[in-house]
C-alpha cells in the first residue's frame, strides 16, 4: 500500500477490543506509531469497545487523507468497535480516510510494545499486515 493511511489498514486491524467486565487485554491500550512513523493512534476504551483516535500525523499523511475525506486526520477515529475475540486478539472496523472506506481487521498483541495489524480489502483478498510500536513505552 502506497499511502500512509492505507498502511493504517494493516494496523487498523491493530486496534480492536470489546471490553467484557474486566477481561479486556489492556496491553493494547496506549499510543502506537505505524512502521513509517507517519501516523500515531491512541487506542482507548470507547464504551464497551476499543477505538483508535489519530493524535498525530505527518504532513504527507494529512495530505493523503485529505484526498479521500474532508475531515481532518488528527482527531479522527480510524479504529472503531474493536472487540476482543480471544486473549490478545481483537476484531473491528478500520476507516481509511484517504479512500473514504471502512474495512474489517484484526490486531494481535505481540508483546508489551508491539502490535501486528492485519487487514483485507475485500474478504481475504489484498491482505496486508504491519507491526506497530508503542510510543512512550
Amino acid at each position: 500500500m502506497k499511502r500512509p493511511i492505507l498502511s493504517a489498514l494493516a494496523l487498523s486491524t491493530a486496534c480492536a477490543a470489546a471490553i467484557p467486565a474486566g477481561a479486556a487485554d489492556h496491553r493494547s491500550f496506549g499510543t502506537w506509531r505505524n512502521p513509517k512513523n507517519s501516523v500515531h493512534v491512541r487506542a482507548q476504551p470507547c464504551g464497551k469497545t476499543m477505538c483508535g483516535v489519530v493524535v498525530w500525523a505527518s504532513d504527507k499523511a494529512k495530505a493523503d487523507a485529505a484526498r479521500g475525506s474532508d475531515a481532518p486526520l488528527v482527531g479522527s477515529t480510524l479504529f472503531r468497535d474493536f472487540r476482543q475475540e480471544r486473549p490478545e486478539v481483537w476484531r473491528g472496523k478500520v476507516y481509511v480516510p484517504d479512500i473514504g472506506k471502512t474495512f474489517s481487521g484484526t490486531i494481535s498483541v505481540k508483546d508489551a510494545n508491539h502490535l501486528e495489524g492485519k487487514g483485507c480489502l475485500v474478504g481475504r483478498v489484498g491482505c496486508k499486515s504491519q507491526i506497530w510500536t508503542r510510543i512512550g513505552g
